[in-house]
């Protein structure tokens, strides 16, 4: 997707840490503008000195469960570097355990960082993109949505994730006339902070292929995706096997 005269430009939810900040890494890698998105200025900072502070790199801070962030931070995209061809969803919360004991504040909090937060940035970099004729929207999922398990009970999770699955296939319907495209990653349990190292062994039992993924392995795919120009409406397991079946 790279445009002939400048950069293309890459805007990233949940940039600071984990996934998202191994996402703006690898798109710099590629040349990319990357616009970030986190709650505060203060991990916004943090995570550009730890990609060393590149001038193709833009925080927003603000929540992005709120129409506002969503459109403000296309909206700084587009006035930093003239347009948005990348939008990869990714900010996210998981809290897994006994469906019956989900509390309401837990159950808005999954709503608000998951849903809304998807819908608002998808609408705002959907806008921008249609009258433009070209770009990308990538979300990150979780692949228990696409395959639960007994040994992670994740019910309201998976219910929001996978719900955003089946998004990904009708947005990608729906935005194919405007040569946009859709589509998803679902990676299964990853290296980040989120992981303490004492329980790797028991999350690498979750997968066949006996391990957990590493960050750069999820940015692999989702790179992937953004360069292949006629894959859309795909929801694409980076989870070692584990949603294949049952082992």
């Amino acid at each position: 997707m790279q445009d002939s005269t400048s950069p293309s430009t890459v805007v990233i939810t949940g940039a600071s840490s984990g996934i998202g900040l191994g996402l703006a890494a690898a798109y710099l890698e590629r040349g990319f503008n990357v616009v970030a998105n986190a709650r505060t200025d203060e991990r916004l900072a943090a995570a550009a000195k730890q990609l060393g502070n590149p001038d193709r790199f833009l925080g927003v801070a603000g929540d992005i469960a709120l129409r506002a962030t969503a459109e403000q931070l296309i909206d700084r995209a587009v006035a930093r570097f003239g347009h948005v061809d990348v939008l990869i969803n990714n900010a996210g919360i998981f809290n897994a355990k006994p469906f019956v004991d989900y509390t309401e504040e837990e159950l808005d909090q999954l709503v608000a960082t998951n849903l809304k937060g998807f819908v608002y940035a998808s609408q705002a970099a959907a806008k921008h993109m249609i009258p433009r004729r070209k770009g990308h929207i990538v979300n990150i999922t979780a692949g228990i949505a696409l395959q639960p398990n007994l040994k992670v009970p994740a019910l309201v999770p998976v219910l929001v994730k996978g719900g955003i699955n089946a998004a990904t296939r009708a947005l990608a319907l729906e935005l194919s006339p405007h040569n946009i495209q859709v589509n998803a990653v679902a990676p299964g349990i990853v290296d980040t902070p989120m992981h303490p190292a004492e329980n790797h062994g028991f999350l690498s039992s979750l997968a066949p292929a006996g391990r957990i993924a590493t960050v750069r392995e999820i940015a692999d795919a989702v790179l992937y995706l953004t360069g292949a120009g006629f894959t859309s409406g795909v929801v694409l397991a980076v989870d070692g096997g584990a949603s294949a079946g049952t082992w």
